[in-house]
Protein backbone atom coordinates (compact mmCIF):
# COMPACT_ATOMS: atom_id res chain seq x y z
CA UNK A 1 0.00 0.00 0.00
CA UNK A 2 1.17 3.33 -1.08
CA UNK A 3 2.21 6.17 1.42
CA UNK A 4 2.01 9.55 0.00
CA UNK A 5 4.56 11.93 2.01
CA UNK A 6 8.37 12.81 1.43
CA UNK A 7 10.89 10.00 2.97
CA UNK A 8 13.28 11.52 5.09
CA UNK A 9 16.96 10.59 5.91
CA UNK A 10 18.73 10.71 9.33
CA UNK A 11 22.41 9.53 10.02
CA UNK A 12 22.85 7.31 12.96
CA UNK A 13 25.86 5.70 13.66
CA UNK A 14 26.99 5.55 10.06
CA UNK A 15 23.52 4.23 8.63
CA UNK A 16 20.79 5.52 7.17
CA UNK A 17 17.55 5.91 8.44
CA UNK A 18 14.62 6.52 6.55
CA UNK A 19 11.33 7.92 8.30
CA UNK A 20 8.31 10.00 7.32
CA UNK A 21 7.50 13.17 9.28
CA UNK A 22 4.18 14.21 8.52
CA UNK A 23 1.31 16.83 9.87
CA UNK A 24 1.45 19.09 13.00
CA UNK A 25 0.15 18.56 16.38
CA UNK A 26 1.27 15.84 19.71
CA UNK A 27 3.44 13.54 18.33
CA UNK A 28 2.86 10.06 17.39
CA UNK A 29 5.17 7.18 16.55
CA UNK A 30 3.84 4.79 14.27
CA UNK A 31 6.20 1.86 14.56
CA UNK A 32 5.99 -1.27 12.01
CA UNK A 33 6.45 -5.09 12.60
CA UNK A 34 8.46 -7.13 11.18
CA UNK A 35 9.56 -7.52 7.58
CA UNK A 36 7.49 -4.47 7.81
CA UNK A 37 7.83 -0.83 6.76
CA UNK A 38 6.28 2.37 6.99
CA UNK A 39 3.82 1.32 3.92
CA UNK A 40 2.19 -0.90 6.43
CA UNK A 41 0.71 2.53 8.15
CA UNK A 42 -0.39 4.18 4.56
CA UNK A 43 -4.54 4.70 5.88
CA UNK A 44 -2.67 5.96 9.14
CA UNK A 45 -0.40 8.43 8.11
CA UNK A 46 -3.04 9.92 5.53
CA UNK A 47 -6.09 10.25 8.52
CA UNK A 48 -3.92 10.68 12.05
CA UNK A 49 -1.99 13.56 10.04
CA UNK A 50 -4.50 15.66 9.63
CA UNK A 51 -4.87 16.21 13.44
CA UNK A 52 -0.96 14.85 14.70
CA UNK A 53 2.80 15.21 13.80
CA UNK A 54 2.97 11.67 12.69
CA UNK A 55 6.85 10.22 12.64
CA UNK A 56 7.12 6.80 10.62
CA UNK A 57 10.93 5.11 10.60
CA UNK A 58 11.23 2.17 8.71
CA UNK A 59 13.47 0.31 11.38
CA UNK A 60 17.21 -0.87 10.37
CA UNK A 61 16.35 -4.09 8.86
CA UNK A 62 13.35 -2.75 7.48
CA UNK A 63 12.11 -1.28 4.14
CA UNK A 64 14.26 1.81 3.08
CA UNK A 65 16.61 2.20 5.77
CA UNK A 66 20.00 0.40 5.63
CA UNK A 67 20.37 -3.06 6.57
CA UNK A 68 23.72 -3.52 8.29
CA UNK A 69 24.76 -6.65 10.55
CA UNK A 70 24.93 -5.99 13.99
CA UNK A 71 22.08 -5.67 16.61
CA UNK A 72 18.46 -6.71 15.98
CA UNK A 73 17.10 -6.71 19.70
CA UNK A 74 13.88 -4.94 20.62
CA UNK A 75 16.94 -2.54 22.98
CA UNK A 76 18.56 -1.51 19.74
CA UNK A 77 15.42 -1.09 18.29
CA UNK A 78 13.91 1.35 21.34
CA UNK A 79 17.22 3.38 21.28
CA UNK A 80 16.52 4.04 17.67
CA UNK A 81 13.53 5.43 18.30
CA UNK A 82 14.61 7.32 21.26
CA UNK A 83 17.95 8.70 18.96
CA UNK A 84 15.03 9.82 16.17
CA UNK A 85 12.88 11.48 18.35
CA UNK A 86 15.81 13.33 19.84
CA UNK A 87 16.93 14.37 16.71
CA UNK A 88 13.60 15.44 15.89
CA UNK A 89 13.74 17.63 18.77
CA UNK A 90 10.69 15.64 20.59
CA UNK A 91 10.22 15.20 24.09
CA UNK A 92 7.95 12.79 23.61
CA UNK A 93 5.16 11.00 22.17
CA UNK A 94 2.52 8.46 21.60
CA UNK A 95 3.75 4.99 20.51
CA UNK A 96 1.98 3.30 18.55
CA UNK A 97 3.01 -0.39 17.59
CA UNK A 98 2.32 -3.09 15.30
CA UNK A 99 3.36 -7.06 16.00
CA UNK A 100 7.11 -6.58 16.67
CA UNK A 101 6.74 -2.46 17.05
CA UNK A 102 4.41 -3.67 20.09
CA UNK A 103 7.73 -4.74 21.25
CA UNK A 104 9.77 -2.22 20.57
CA UNK A 105 7.22 0.08 21.84
CA UNK A 106 6.98 -1.01 25.09
CA UNK A 107 10.99 -1.41 25.27
CA UNK A 108 11.59 1.44 24.97
CA UNK A 109 9.11 2.61 27.44
CA UNK A 110 11.31 0.46 29.63
CA UNK A 111 14.10 1.89 28.88
CA UNK A 112 13.22 5.76 28.04
CA UNK A 113 9.97 6.30 29.87
CA UNK A 114 10.51 10.06 29.59
CA UNK A 115 10.03 9.73 26.00
CA UNK A 116 6.59 7.87 25.99
CA UNK A 117 3.32 9.36 27.00
CA UNK A 118 1.12 6.66 26.13
CA UNK A 119 1.32 3.40 24.40
CA UNK A 120 -1.60 1.81 21.58
CA UNK A 121 -0.46 -1.70 20.92
CA UNK A 122 -1.45 -3.40 17.58
CA UNK A 123 -1.61 -7.08 17.75
CA UNK A 124 1.47 -6.89 19.71
CA UNK A 125 4.48 -9.52 20.42
CA UNK A 126 5.85 -9.72 24.04
CA UNK A 127 2.33 -10.31 25.96
CA UNK A 128 2.59 -14.10 25.78
CA UNK A 129 4.73 -17.43 24.35
CA UNK A 130 1.97 -18.32 21.66
CA UNK A 131 2.96 -17.33 18.02
CA UNK A 132 2.38 -18.60 14.85
CA UNK A 133 3.85 -21.82 14.19
CA UNK A 134 6.18 -20.42 10.93
CA UNK A 135 7.57 -17.63 12.89
CA UNK A 136 8.63 -20.22 15.05
CA UNK A 137 9.96 -22.27 11.77
CA UNK A 138 11.70 -19.14 10.38
CA UNK A 139 13.94 -19.37 14.12
CA UNK A 140 15.26 -23.00 13.09
CA UNK A 141 18.83 -23.59 12.19
CA UNK A 142 19.17 -23.71 8.30
CA UNK A 143 16.06 -21.71 7.48
CA UNK A 144 18.50 -18.77 6.04
CA UNK A 145 18.54 -21.62 2.96
CA UNK A 146 14.84 -22.62 2.82
CA UNK A 147 14.20 -18.83 3.01
CA UNK A 148 14.65 -18.02 -0.30
CA UNK A 149 14.08 -21.05 -2.03
CA UNK A 150 10.09 -20.72 -0.60
CA UNK A 151 9.83 -17.00 -0.98
CA UNK A 152 11.48 -17.32 -4.39
CA UNK A 153 10.09 -15.36 -7.84
CA UNK A 154 9.00 -19.01 -9.32
CA UNK A 155 6.87 -20.08 -6.15
CA UNK A 156 5.14 -16.73 -5.57
CA UNK A 157 4.43 -16.72 -9.17
CA UNK A 158 2.13 -19.99 -8.66
CA UNK A 159 0.60 -18.85 -5.51
CA UNK A 160 -0.35 -15.62 -7.12
CA UNK A 161 -1.53 -17.78 -10.45
CA UNK A 162 -3.77 -19.75 -7.84
CA UNK A 163 -5.38 -16.49 -6.17
CA UNK A 164 -6.28 -14.51 -9.68
CA UNK A 165 -7.99 -18.20 -10.07
CA UNK A 166 -9.98 -17.85 -7.56
CA UNK A 167 -11.00 -14.50 -7.57
CA UNK A 168 -11.97 -15.08 -11.28
CA UNK A 169 -14.40 -17.47 -10.32
CA UNK A 170 -15.56 -14.66 -7.30
CA UNK A 171 -13.77 -16.08 -4.29
CA UNK A 172 -11.36 -13.61 -2.51
CA UNK A 173 -9.03 -15.33 -0.51
CA UNK A 174 -6.99 -12.40 0.53
CA UNK A 175 -7.48 -9.52 3.19
CA UNK A 176 -6.05 -6.38 3.62
CA UNK A 177 -3.74 -8.51 6.19
CA UNK A 178 -3.15 -11.57 4.25
CA UNK A 179 -2.43 -9.21 1.25
CA UNK A 180 0.46 -7.34 3.27
CA UNK A 181 2.18 -10.05 5.05
CA UNK A 182 2.32 -11.64 1.74
CA UNK A 183 3.49 -8.22 0.62
CA UNK A 184 6.28 -7.98 3.06
CA UNK A 185 7.39 -12.07 2.78
CA UNK A 186 8.58 -11.36 -0.56
CA UNK A 187 11.61 -9.21 0.53
CA UNK A 188 13.06 -11.99 2.07
CA UNK A 189 14.69 -12.76 -0.99
CA UNK A 190 17.09 -9.97 -0.70
CA UNK A 191 19.53 -11.08 1.65
CA UNK A 192 20.12 -8.29 3.47
CA UNK A 193 16.64 -7.88 4.79
CA UNK A 194 16.43 -11.95 5.55
CA UNK A 195 19.46 -11.70 7.66
CA UNK A 196 18.08 -8.63 9.58
CA UNK A 197 14.83 -10.45 9.50
CA UNK A 198 16.15 -13.98 11.17
CA UNK A 199 18.12 -12.11 13.63
CA UNK A 200 15.82 -9.87 14.61
CA UNK A 201 13.08 -13.04 14.38
CA UNK A 202 15.85 -15.15 16.73
CA UNK A 203 16.08 -12.55 19.31
CA UNK A 204 12.37 -12.51 20.41
CA UNK A 205 11.23 -16.04 19.12
CA UNK A 206 12.52 -19.62 19.39
CA UNK A 207 10.88 -22.70 17.94
CA UNK A 208 9.29 -22.86 21.53
CA UNK A 209 7.21 -19.30 20.68
CA UNK A 210 7.77 -15.77 22.20
CA UNK A 211 10.83 -15.49 24.61
CA UNK A 212 10.63 -12.08 25.82
CA UNK A 213 7.67 -11.53 27.97
CA UNK A 214 7.36 -7.16 28.98
CA UNK A 215 4.20 -8.53 31.59
CA UNK A 216 6.13 -8.59 34.61
CA UNK A 217 7.89 -5.19 34.29
CA UNK A 218 4.11 -3.81 33.83
CA UNK A 219 3.57 -3.09 38.04
CA UNK A 220 5.82 -0.39 37.63
CA UNK A 221 4.03 1.46 35.05
CA UNK A 222 0.51 1.46 36.99
CA UNK A 223 -0.06 4.80 35.51
CA UNK A 224 0.13 4.46 31.78
CA UNK A 225 -2.38 5.15 29.33
CA UNK A 226 -3.08 1.93 27.18
CA UNK A 227 -5.14 0.57 24.85
CA UNK A 228 -4.76 -2.43 23.00
CA UNK A 229 -6.37 -3.71 19.26
CA UNK A 230 -6.31 -6.84 17.98
CA UNK A 231 -8.09 -9.14 15.39
CA UNK A 232 -10.69 -11.20 15.37
CA UNK A 233 -9.25 -13.17 13.61
CA UNK A 234 -5.35 -13.10 14.20
CA UNK A 235 -3.71 -15.88 13.19
CA UNK A 236 -0.07 -15.16 13.99
CA UNK A 237 -0.49 -13.62 17.65
CA UNK A 238 -3.64 -14.28 19.56
CA UNK A 239 -6.16 -12.14 20.55
CA UNK A 240 -6.27 -13.82 24.03
CA UNK A 241 -2.98 -12.31 24.93
CA UNK A 242 -5.08 -8.83 25.42
CA UNK A 243 -6.15 -10.62 28.75
CA UNK A 244 -2.48 -11.08 29.94
CA UNK A 245 -1.60 -7.01 29.41
CA UNK A 246 -5.66 -6.42 30.86
CA UNK A 247 -5.11 -7.67 34.48
CA UNK A 248 -1.58 -5.97 34.75
CA UNK A 249 -3.26 -1.94 32.94
CA UNK A 250 -5.64 -0.95 35.29
CA UNK A 251 -5.71 2.26 32.60
CA UNK A 252 -6.19 -0.13 29.29
CA UNK A 253 -8.57 -0.31 27.29
CA UNK A 254 -8.96 -3.44 24.67
CA UNK A 255 -10.82 -3.14 21.34
CA UNK A 256 -11.02 -6.67 19.16
CA UNK A 257 -11.94 -5.62 15.88
CA UNK A 258 -14.61 -8.65 14.09
CA UNK A 259 -13.48 -10.12 10.56
CA UNK A 260 -9.47 -8.48 10.79
CA UNK A 261 -6.79 -10.16 10.58
CA UNK A 262 -3.34 -9.31 11.94
CA UNK A 263 -3.33 -5.80 10.41
CA UNK A 264 -6.25 -4.87 12.12
CA UNK A 265 -5.27 -1.20 11.38
CA UNK A 266 -5.64 -1.88 7.79
CA UNK A 267 -8.61 -4.25 7.59
CA UNK A 268 -10.77 -1.73 9.22
CA UNK A 269 -8.87 1.91 8.97
CA UNK A 270 -11.68 3.83 10.25
CA UNK A 271 -12.55 1.71 13.16
CA UNK A 272 -9.26 2.15 14.17
CA UNK A 273 -9.25 6.14 13.47
CA UNK A 274 -12.47 6.73 15.91
CA UNK A 275 -11.27 4.12 18.50
CA UNK A 276 -7.91 6.26 18.35
CA UNK A 277 -9.10 9.88 18.24
CA UNK A 278 -11.33 8.58 20.98
CA UNK A 279 -8.89 6.96 22.93
CA UNK A 280 -6.66 10.04 22.57
CA UNK A 281 -9.09 12.27 23.83
CA UNK A 282 -9.83 10.43 26.65
CA UNK A 283 -6.45 10.76 27.64
CA UNK A 284 -6.62 14.45 28.08
CA UNK A 285 -5.18 17.14 25.25
CA UNK A 286 -1.91 17.86 27.36
CA UNK A 287 0.51 15.42 26.90
CA UNK A 288 1.71 14.45 29.96
CA UNK A 289 5.20 13.07 30.71
CA UNK A 290 6.08 9.99 33.24
CA UNK A 291 8.84 8.73 34.80
CA UNK A 292 8.64 5.29 35.83
CA UNK A 293 9.71 3.68 39.48
CA UNK A 294 12.59 1.40 39.23
CA UNK A 295 12.44 -1.89 38.51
Amino acid sequence: MAVDGQMHTLRLHGDNLHYLDEGAGPAVVLIHGLLGSHHNWAPQVESLSKQYRVIVPDLFGHGDSDKPAGDYSLSAHAATVRDLLKALDIDSATMVGHSLGGGVAMQTMYLFPDRVERLVLVASGGLGPEVSPLLRAATLPGSEFVLPVVASQAVRDGVDLAIDGLRRIGLNPMSASSTEAWRAFASVQDSRTRRAFLATARSVISFRGQTVSATPHFAAYQDIQAMLIWGERDTIIPNSHTENARAELPHGRVEIFPRAGHFPHLDLPDRFDRVFNEFMTDCGAAPKKRVASAI
